[in-house]
């Protein structure tokens, strides 16, 4: 028989053999046999299916496969999530692998086609051997109980002898290698004999079955039905060797009766166990249920640690670990307090909210040791999936319980300190809303019968602290937050940021690189210079990499024999750090028209702008750039209606409005900037464009404005002004009614500061303009 050349894509399978005239479906993951498949596609549906020897390899080559696979007809792909594509072919005849001609997208390769060679056979004996096969099919059929009416269906549908080898190679075994037997062989003959051999002895198998089931039904009782299935699944299991399933059973059982639990939940367990001990070792559904009991008997139904009520110890350790967040501490210690005189485990969902690099995260683990806890944490950053929280339904082959129900398997007690990192951070897409799941978990009243979808059963965490994390309340679901008492850390001192460093960070540095304070050592004026012209910043994270680097460098210096000093000073510090990157001052160093220092909070931090204005010949238009949202617009419309409206107040005349344009600008373009809090600053800013007075340079402010003119309140007081003292502003205007917020500014701050309180336009124009030149 003439054999074909054929170039095909080519898919290696691993784990499996496909043969001529199966119509059978796999999933798809290695983008090369992906682009296989797509290639395939577009160029007659033909693709050459071909077993790898190992199924480990990742990248195979020819050297990799067998030599024999099967020409197929791809009929259907669907896309799967987690970019699998499922694919469903039909084998249409074996091949001989040639060589791989390979692409840098896709593997493609010569192949052989190999047909089928029956043809060759005399006419009356290709079809009594049709016929035997198909009559031993027949039985085989019958053995295994299908329908006569399949059978029929079935084997008048096989057109030739080749088929029903082939057919009975797929339907006989699901043995890889038993399948590539018949691909292998070459003689039609030889292939028959396999599949004669094949179908006997699968009937011999099934004839023995049949009569270890009959031995079974006479040895035992007809009261004793409930037992018939698990003695029919140990005799096969001694078959086939599984003599130490039934130990691990009793083992399972024997831990279940020690678990600590309510009864209902070790009640479930053991008729998982029951159901378990009815599954096959080797099943994908035996080992979900296998991983499920193992679930429940880790999980800590009824154990608590012994939690620390001594106020005082709590107290050392949390001023031991850091350095200010007093409202943090106090409000730890109330907790104490409170179950000091009331007794329970009952504590408060607390929210620590503050810029980055403040002490949340560590503040949570210093708790935890404070409260002899155990301490867990979730990251829900970026985290979209519900099942990330509520858990996999188990009827899924992969399932696993949520995150809440892995850190209570982590912490081993049921009242661990559990951190919920970022939440500000958590999404919502096409899988679910997580914040609406977290609603449960956070709700005092609720958390008590938490159900996660693959427990299934209530689980108990009102004896759990939970601490969030977030850099801006703002992003938190309304709801959520609600149910969260939210405590505020507010950006460091420069006091602070010195106690900081000089109590806890240069120590950690010098043990992380290797020093002692013998080696290399820091004054205080050293620190207050890395803090000043060093960094900017709410926290001390960049602090701490400063400082970091600075023993990074004194250990090259060290390691390589280099004659140092071991004192780093303010003198010697560039060797270190290299040149300054902020100066002590960087307000603009005289006053100008049209240039207002306003104050601005973000998530990171206070910080301060300037707002730039200029007055051009035009027709009247408003233009506002540096990239402003929407309601630092309404702003400076509102301010420009207020400034028409008293015109005569400041001598402007009106047909400068209708003669001239108005450019406003917030620089640092690329920056997103929003906000009402700028409305003061922007309508100073227009005022002295507009009469040509010059804005002192030395002030800065804050506070929304009425088209009537009025200052309205605005909120994150305490950073702004620490932004002001930072680059030396000497004066601020907040606000009358922020006046009674001064109370949480820290006094080194309010010591450098000259604050005024304003209650309309005409106290800022007052104390923030020059008088006319």
């Amino acid at each position: 028989m003439k054999k074909e050349i054929e170039t095909l894509p080519i898919i290696a399978l691993r784990g499996m053999t496909i043969l001529p005239y199966m119509v059978i479906h796999f999933d798809v993951s290695r983008k090369k046999s992906i682009k296989s498949v797509e290639y395939a596609m577009k160029n007659g549906q033909r693709i050459f299916l071909v077993s790898q020897k190992s199924p480990d390899i990742i990248k195979p080559d020819r050297d990799d496969v067998v030599d024999y696979g099967t020409v197929c007809e791809i009929q259907q792909i669907v896309k799967l999530p987690g970019g699998l594509v499922r694919v469903l072919v039909k084998g249409l005849m074996r091949a001989r692998c040639i060589d791989f001609t390979g692409t840098d997208d896709y593997l493609k390769g010569t192949v052989e086609l190999c047909g089928t060679d029956e043809e060759e056979l005399d006419a009356n004996e290709r079809e009594a051997c049709t016929e035997l096969l198909k009559e031993m099919m027949n039985h085989y059929y019958i053995a295994s109980g299908r329908s006569q009416g399949d059978n029929i269906s079935r084997n008048s549908a096989i057109r030739g002898l080749d088929e029903i080898i082939y057919e009975i190679a797929s339907e006989c075994t699901t043995d890889q290698f038993k399948r590539q037997a018949f691909l292998d062989e070459d003689d039609i003959w030889l292939r028959y004999e396999m599949a004669c051999t094949m179908v006997s002895n699968e009937l011999n198998v099934m004839e023995i079955k049949k009569k270890m089931s009959e031995d079974i039904r006479r040895k035992i009782d007809k009261n004793q039905k409930d037992f018939i299935l698990r003695e029919e699944i140990q005799a096969i299991r001694e078959e086939l060797g599984e003599d130490n399933y039934e130990e691990d059973v009793d083992r399972l059982r024997s831990m279940t009766e020690k678990l600590n639990a309510p009864d209902e939940i070790k009640d479930r367990i053991f008729r998982e166990i029951s159901r378990y001990n009815t599954l096959s070792g080797s099943s994908a559904e035996a080992s979900v249920s296998r991983g499920y009991i193992e679930t429940m008997l880790e999980l800590p139904w009824n154990k608590r640690s012994k939690d620390n009520n001594d106020i005082v110890r709590a107290e050392k350790i949390l001023n031991r670990n850091h350095y200010g967040l007093d409202k943090v501490k106090k409000r730890i210690l109330e907790v104490l307090a409170v179950r000091a005189l009331k007794g329970g485990n009952h504590s408060p969902i607390i929210c620590l909210a503050g810029p980055p690099g403040t002490g949340k995260t560590s503040i949570a683990s210093s708790i935890a040791k404070a409260l002899n806890r155990k301490y867990v944490r979730i990251c829900l950053g970026g985290v979209r999936d519900e099942a990330e929280i509520r858990g996999h339904r188990k009827t899924y082959i992969g399932a696993m319980p949520g995150r809440i129900i892995e850190a209570l398997k982590s912490a081993k007690v049921g009242n661990p300190l559990m951190l919920l990192d970022e939440i500000d951070k958590v999404g919502t897409d096409s899988r679910g809303d997580t914040a609406s799941a977290l609603l449960e978990v956070l709700d005092g009243e609720q958390n008590s019968a938490f159900k996660d979808h693959y427990i299934e059963e209530p689980v108990d965490l009102s004896d759990v602290l939970f601490i969030a994390t977030a850099n801006d309340t703002q992003a938190i679901p309304r709801p959520l937050l609600d149910r969260m008492e939210v405590i505020e850390l507010n950006s460091y001192t420069e006091v602070e940021k010195f106690h900081i460093v000089k109590e806890h960070l240069v120590g950690k540095q010098l043990k992380e690189n290797g020093l002692t304070k013998r080696q290399v050592s820091f004054n205080d004026d050293v620190l207050h210079k890395i803090i000043s012209n060093y960094t900017r910043e709410a926290g001390v994270r960049e602090l701490e990499r400063q400082i970091g680097a600075c023993c990074r460098k004194a250990a090259m210096y060290i390691v390589g024999g280099e004659k140092i000093t071991n004192r780093i000073t303010a003198k010697n510090l560039e060797e270190y750090l290299g040149p300054e990157k902020y100066d002590d001052e960087e307000m603009q160093a005289e006053d100008m028209v049209g240039v207002v220092k306003g104050l601005a909070w973000t998530s990171v931090g206070g910080t301060t702008l300037d707002v730039e204005a200029v007055l051009m010949a035009g027709k009247g238009g408003l233009t506002l750039t540096g990239k402003l949202g929407d309601v630092m617009k309404e702003s400076a419309q509102v301010a420009l209606g207020y400034i028409r409206s008293i015109a005569d107040k400041y001598n402007i005349d009106p047909e400068v409005f209708a003669k001239n344009d108005i450019h406003i600008h917030v620089p640092e373009g690329a920056v997103p900037k929003d906000g009402p809090s700028a409305g003061i600053t922007m309508t100073l800013a227009m005022i002295s464009a507009l009469t040509g007075r010059k804005v002192r340079h030395n002030i800065a402010m804050t506070g929304e404005v009425t088209l009537h003119g009025q200052v309205l309140p605005i909120g994150g007081l305490k950073e702004k002004l620490l932004a002001a003292s930072i680059i030396g502003i000497k004066e601020v205007l907040i606000p009358d009614k922020n006046g009674k917020d001064l109370y949480e500014v820290d006094k080194e701050v309010l010591d450098k500061l000259k604050i005024h309180t304003v209650k309309n336009m005409d106290e800022v124009v007052e104390h923030a303009l020059r008088g006319e030149e």
